[in-house]
C-alpha cells in the first residue's frame, strides 16, 4: 500500500467505527491514518484473538481484515464470525488469483483487494460496501408472523411482545429470508451468503426455526420448503 495522500479523498465516512486487522504494524498504521483523515472511527488488531476480543467489546460497521496472518488467518475467521456476526467484511492479501477471491467470497466477505491497492481504491470499495448494507438495512421492514415479531435491523423475534431467543446462525438466516419475504432462496445461496458452508447446515438452522414459530413444525405456515430450489419466507401480507 502506497503512502495515504494527506488530503482527504472526497468520501465521507460519516463516523462509522471500522476494525482493521493485519499483523503488519505499518499498513495497519498506514491504514488507521487514511481512513480517520476521511471520516471513520478505526480500532485496530494485530491478530484474529485481538480482533474477536475487540468484537466482543464494540459493534463495527465493517472489517477491513489481512487474509496471511499467524495463527488463525483472515479466511478462517471470516467463515467462523459468518456463523454468528454478518457484519461487512473487506479481506486484503498479497494472493490476487481467482481461487482466492473466490474462495474469500465463498468464505462469507463482502469484497476481496489484491495487495498492493491504491488507497483510492481501498477508500472507494469500504465506502460501496458502507452504502449497500445501509440499502438492505433501510429494505427491511417488521416481519410478522401470526403472534411473532421479527425486526430485521435488530435482529431480534418476539412472541406477545416477549422476546424469543435467536442464534446468530439463526438471526442471519431470518435477515436473508425477510429481505426477499415470499420470494424462493437456494439452500447454497443461503448457505454461501450465512457462511453455513454445507448446504445441510441450512437444512438443520431452518428446522430449529420452525420449531420457534411454526405451530406445526412438519406443515409450515411461515418458513416454507421450495421443492429442488430451497426456502421461502411467506410472513402475513405476502401471498
Amino acid at each position: 500500500m502506497a503512502e495515504p495522500a494527506a488530503t482527504p479523498i472526497d468520501v465521507e465516512g460519516d463516523g462509522r467505527h471500522i476494525l482493521v486487522v493485519d499483523d503488519d504494524t505499518r499498513i495497519r498504521t498506514l491504514l488507521q491514518r487514511f481512513l480517520t483523515q476521511n471520516g471513520y472511527r478505526v480500532t485496530m488488531a494485530g491478530d484474529a484473538a485481538e480482533a474477536r476480543l475487540h468484537l466482543r467489546n464494540f459493534t463495527f460497521d465493517l472489517i477491513v481484515l489481512d487474509v496471511m496472518m499467524p495463527g488463525e488467518d483472515g479466511m478462517a475467521l471470516t467463515a467462523s464470525l459468518r456463523k454468528t456476526n454478518d457484519v461487512p467484511i473487506l479481506l486484503l492479501t498479497a494472493r490476487g488469483e481467482s481461487a482466492d477471491r473466490i474462495a474469500g467470497l465463498e468464505a462469507g466477505a463482502d469484497d476481496y483487494l489484491a495487495k498492493p491497492f491504491e488507497p483510492r481504491e481501498l477508500l472507494l470499495r469500504v465506502a460501496a460496501i458502507g452504502r449497500r448494507a445501509r440499502a438492505e438495512r433501510s429494505a427491511l421492514k417488521e416481519i410478522r408472523m401470526g403472534s411473532f415479531r421479527f425486526d430485521p435491523e435488530r435482529g431480534e423475534m418476539t412472541k406477545d411482545g416477549r422476546q424469543v431467543k435467536l442464534t446468530g446462525a439463526e438471526t442471519a438466516l431470518l435477515r436473508i429470508l425477510s429481505a426477499s419475504a415470499g420470494k424462493p432462496i437456494s439452500r447454497l445461496e443461503l448457505a454461501q451468503r450465512t457462511g453455513a458452508g454445507l448446504e445441510r447446515s441450512i437444512d438443520v438452522q431452518v428446522t430449529r426455526l420452525r420449531r420457534k414459530i411454526e405451530a406445526d413444525p412438519k406443515m409450515p405456515l411461515y418458513l416454507q420448503t421450495v421443492r429442488s430450489i430451497g426456502y421461502v419466507l411467506v410472513p402475513d401480507g405476502v401471498a
